[in-house]
């Protein structure tokens, strides 16, 4: 019985850290079947996205801190979208008037919510790491990755090439998470390739409720390609890398903070 209870526990805050991206998928659901009169598609669900911050952050299900780093997710979110749309990689081919080069700005809300479902994760089941290979070398990686995003259009792709340096890096590296009383461990790199594949899940479902298109997905929709999830991987590796270096800057200030 306590594996059962303690399932049902692993899974109601996992499902409770799931709001936003619940919010996201939810709107883009709706949007899809319902035509909001007066305000293009683009623009209604940037306003929804805009209140269901809000709503969390005043009832304590985010915190400061927490909407700090989905704001800087945001920005790092849309920078890639402007990228990659301007390079022709996908495309938003609704109208709105909250469109910056031809990208709507509620884009970047779906990069964020992978930060948010990571910081509400690691609050919620106290979670922690073992193995950390420091500042300099997962910086030093996560800028890599980033910035491949940007280059293999133009110079050969790395992507199978830095997810070997991952395999390296993170090698010693495990995440200590709790539910209840119980400690658990995971190899890192091991919760990279589940949060990809159902972020590569999700965007199927995304492109199918007209989030976005693909240049295959213009005539019909299709499902997206396997090879996404390998993009997926690393961009969650990203994220993690910027939301451990920040709880672990947070940890240290508030260490030095109770020395006082």
């Amino acid at each position: 019985m306590k594996p059962v209870i303690q399932l049902l526990h692993f899974g109601y805050h996992q499902a409770m850290s799931c709001i936003f991206p619940v919010a996201i998928f939810g709107t883009l659901a709706l949007s899809s079947v319902i035509e909001v009169p007066f305000i293009h598609r683009y623009d209604a669900i940037l306003l929804v996205l805009l209140g269901v911050q809000y709503l969390m952050y005043r009832s304590g299900l985010e915190t400061r801190d927490e909407i700090k780093v989905i704001c800087v997710f945001h920005f790092i979110g849309l920078v890639l979208e402007l990228y990659k749309v301007w390079m022709g990689s996908w495309s938003y081919p609704e109208p709105g008037f909250t469109k910056l080069l031809g990208v709507p700005l509620y884009s970047g809300f779906m990069y964020a919510s992978v930060a948010s479902f990571m910081c509400q994760v690691w609050r919620r089941l106290r979670m922690d790491m073992t193995g950390w290979p420091g500042f300099a070398p997962s910086m030093l990686l996560g800028g890599a990755i980033y910035f491949n995003f940007f280059t293999h259009h133009f110079i050969p792709d790395f992507r199978w090439w830095l997810m070997g340096l991952v395999c390296i890096v993170f090698w010693k590296t495990w995440i200590i998470y709790r539910v209840r009383t119980v400690t658990y461990r995971m190899p890192l790199t091991v919760s990279f390739i589940i949060v990809g594949v159902f972020i590569w899940l999700a965007e199927n479902i995304a492109t199918l409720l007209g989030a976005w298109q693909y240049p295959d997905q213009h005539e019909s929709w299709k499902l997206v390609s396997f090879s996404k999830i390998s993009s997926w991987f690393l961009l969650v590796i990203v994220s993690v890398i910027i939301v451990a270096q920040l709880k672990h800057v947070k940890a240290n200030r508030t260490a030095n903070d109770s020395s006082l």
